[in-house]
C-alpha cells in the first residue's frame, strides 16, 4: 500500500480522518458512492472541502493511487468529484488508480477552486 507522503493525516482540530496508517489484514474496504443529503452537517461539508483540497493541492488533475487515503472520506467524492482512472477498475485495490474530475469539483465546491481557472 502507498503512503502519500505529505498528505494531511485528517482535518485540523478534529477527527475526520483522511489516511489510514496501514492496511486492513481482513482486506480492503470497497470504495462506493455515498450519498450526500441537504442535511448533513457543516462539520461534514468542511470535512469534504478539506479533503477535495488536499487532494487538488497534491495531485491536480493527474491520476494517483488510491494507497493509504482513508476509503469512508473518498466514498464521498467518489463517483462525483473524485473518479477512476483506469478501466477495469477494481474499487478494492490500493493500487487502484483515481482522479479529480475539475468541472464537477468546481461546481460543488467553489471555495476549494477560487482563483484556479
Amino acid at each position: 500500500m502507498l503512503k502519500h507522503r505529505g498528505f494531511p493525516g485528517r482535518l485540523p482540530g478534529t477527527d475526520f480522518q483522511f489516511v489510514i496508517r496501514r492496511a486492513n489484514p481482513k482486506g480492503v474496504t470497497k470504495l462506493i458512492s455515498r450519498e450526500r443529503f441537504k442535511d448533513r452537517s457543516p462539520a461534514d461539508r468542511r470535512a469534504d472541502a478539506a479533503f477535495l483540497a488536499a487532494l487538488w493541492d497534491h495531485f491536480g488533475e493527474e491520476p494517483f493511487e488510491r494507497g493509504n487515503l482513508d476509503a469512508g472520506r473518498l466514498s464521498w467524492l467518489f463517483g462525483r468529484e473524485v473518479v477512476p482512472a483506469e478501466q477495469p477498475f477494481d474499487a478494492e485495490s490500493y493500487e487502484a488508480l483515481l482522479k479529480v474530475d475539475f468541472r464537477k469539483a468546481q461546481a460543488a465546491f467553489p471555495e476549494v477552486f477560487d482563483g484556479d481557472e
